[in-house]
């Protein structure tokens, strides 16, 4: 099963599992985690070929998706979703595929449509990495800005690194083999008829006005909210905002 931490207790509120993106872990999302925690119980996973989770030869969003169910049949209960990115369309394919698992679903900055923004650059910057010669996440992050001009991007991708073991938690050569599926979107049916948030980024062009038939031809109780000077990486760039977004949303009355 994946791995995931734990933030806050059990409350009379549905738990809220966490996905992350591309390169990322539960990890990352630990700050947000704990401000949600304060009304209901967080769980963030590592998603496979990430982190502290297993390694496999597949990434597919139904292998994501099976993933996941995984993790919320082990608690007994369905649980609300969050989902950013990669982990949005891994959430979605959930919700579209096993419904009654999902009481609500967030999807942060993602559609379900396939994209041309490719991230094979950012592997290939990270296999450049001469692992023998960090002894401190600097190292790593100095090597990165050989190829990298982002220093958000670089401190990013350090935080996958394991400095005592030299090595990254990232299946590096299975998640370049597998970046076609990872930008795609598979041909599920069905629908997710249960509450569901679009959370995008105002300058962020991954959302687009022209993909809200498609949404809600496949969520038809969606709705859809920005968040102002925020891009792509919207909960990182807009901490607080993201917050308050996903908060107000969740104590919303949705049983009509």
């Amino acid at each position: 099963m994946l791995n995931f931490i734990e933030h806050g207790a059990a409350t009379a509120e549905p738990d809220l599992l966490i996905v992350h993106g591309l390169f990322g872990s539960g990890r990352n999302w630990g700050a947000i985690a704990k401000r949600l925690s304060a009304t209901r119980r967080i769980l963030c996973v590592d998603q496979r070929n990430h982190g502290l989770s297993p390694w496999y030869d597949n990434h597919s969003y139904e292998d994501m998706a099976a993933d996941l169910a995984e993790v919320i049949q082990a608690q007994g209960k369905p649980m609300d979703v969050l989902g950013h990115s990669m982990g949005g369309k891994a959430a979605m394919v959930l919700a579209l595929t096993q419904p009654e698992l999902v009481n609500r679903l967030i999807v942060a900055d993602i559609a379900p449509v396939a994209y041309s923004h490719d991230q094979n650059q950012n592997i290939q910057a990270m296999r450049a990495v001469d692992l023998s010669k960090v002894t401190k996440r600097s190292d790593a992050t100095a090597q990165l800005a050989q190829y990298l001009d982002d220093t958000t991007l670089q401190t990013f991708f350090t935080q996958s690194l394991d400095v005592k073991e030299q090595r990254w938690r990232l299946n590096l050569d299975v998640l370049n083999r597998e970046m076609p599926k990872i930008l795609d979107f598979p041909d599920v049916g069905g629908l997710y008829g249960g509450p569901t948030l679009f959370l995008s980024g105002a300058t962020s062009d991954y959302v687009s006005h022209e993909y809200r038939p498609i949404i809600r031809d496949k969520f038809p109780k969606a709705r859809f909210a920005k968040i102002t000077g925020a891009g792509h990486w919207l909960h990182a760039e807009k901490p607080r905002e993201f917050i308050a977004s996903v908060q107000a949303w969740l104590d919303l009355d949705q049983r009509a």
